[in-house]
């Protein structure tokens, strides 16, 4: 089993995870969520899950379902 530790960069408004294999992966949170379409609720959502669960974020963006979670973040906004 390989572990993996990913943390919020806030100075380079990225992710980054590194492994215990060495590796280390940066995803620039500008150039993820580019084209998204986000509501300020989702972006605040978004934002939220970058700084508290980095990991979440990241395994997002790289499976391809950031713009599905916005989504279904919005379609639980409150009216």
């Amino acid at each position: 089993m390989k572990f993996i530790y990913a943390e919020y960069n806030e100075n380079h408004n990225s992710i980054d995870i590194t492994t215990f294999d060495g590796y280390l992966l940066r995803i620039d949170c500008n150039k993820a969520e580019d084209g998204l379409k986000t509501t300020p609720f989702s972006q605040c959502a978004l934002d939220a899950l970058a700084i508290d669960d980095p990991l979440a974020y990241a395994r997002l963006y790289l499976e391809g379902n950031m713009q599905m979670w916005v989504d279904a973040e919005d379609s639980l906004e409150l009216w």
